[in-house]
């Protein structure tokens, strides 16, 4: 994998790791690990792993996560097509189970597509509040929306705009906030080659200033008090 990584992230890398940097060099060889999130608006995750026909393992860390092993096949499963669950590597599901977001809030996710974290937000939303599920890229919002749908949360409002005008609509509106801001792919490199081909300190110094900008016009939205 030492070879595949491009040269300036590897300098980068070892000067932030030092002695761990072999450590981290190794991790790219190890398995994947595979996971799927369950809709606690329809089941609970006992019930969803009584149901599945594959072996699934509690994620320790993620209260309706579940792992499940390779060869699964759980895109296949009828009750994937069922909105039942969502398929979210284990630590993708991170972020939104930490969000503190329960009924009647009025929440936002900015960088929402596909929807991995809004469907989360939305089901804990429980059909009281609001989501509003925003991607800037008006293709990937349908995508967003489709998955929402077959989630089936209602309460609903999907945008695709960027951050200054959804800040002109909402000031200091929301009770929480979820940023997943577009990045440099370096959590990709394990499993996309074509992350690592598109990597460079450019592309970082560009993501950083974007990334600093949605952060600017999402803090206009958070109500006082709200998290972000």
């Amino acid at each position: 994998m030492k070879n595949l990584l491009p040269e300036p992230f590897q300098e980068e890398m070892r000067s932030l790791l030092g002695e761990e940097y072999e450590s981290y060099l190794e991790s790219f060889g190890s398995p994947r690990s595979l996971g799927l999130r369950v809709n606690t608006l329809r089941l609970t995750s006992e019930e969803c792993q009584r149901r599945l026909p594959f072996h699934t393992a509690p994620v320790p860390w993620i209260a309706n996560g579940l792992f499940y092993e390779e060869g699964a096949r759980p895109s296949k499963d009828p009750y994937y097509y069922g909105g039942l669950y969502y398929l979210q590597e284990p630590s993708a599901m991170t972020p939104a189970s930490l969000l503190p977001v329960k009924p009647g809030d009025m929440v936002l996710d900015l960088c929402a597509a596909p929807g991995g974290k809004s469907t989360e937000l939305g089901a804990r939303l429980r059909g009281e509040g609001m989501l509003v599920a925003n991607d800037v890229s008006s293709s990937r919002a349908k995508g967003l929306l489709k998955n929402l749908e077959l989630f089936g949360i209602s309460n609903i409002c999907v945008t695709s705009e960027p951050p200054e005008r959804l800040a002109a609509a909402f000031p200091e509106f929301f009770d929480s906030i979820l940023i997943d801001a577009p990045c440099s792919g370096e959590g990709m490199f394990r499993k996309d080659e074509e992350a690592r081909g598109h990597w460079s300190p450019e592309n970082v110094a560009m993501c950083t200033r974007r990334q600093a900008s949605i952060l600017d016009w999402a803090g206009a939205m958070v109500r006082p008090g709200g998290r972000l």
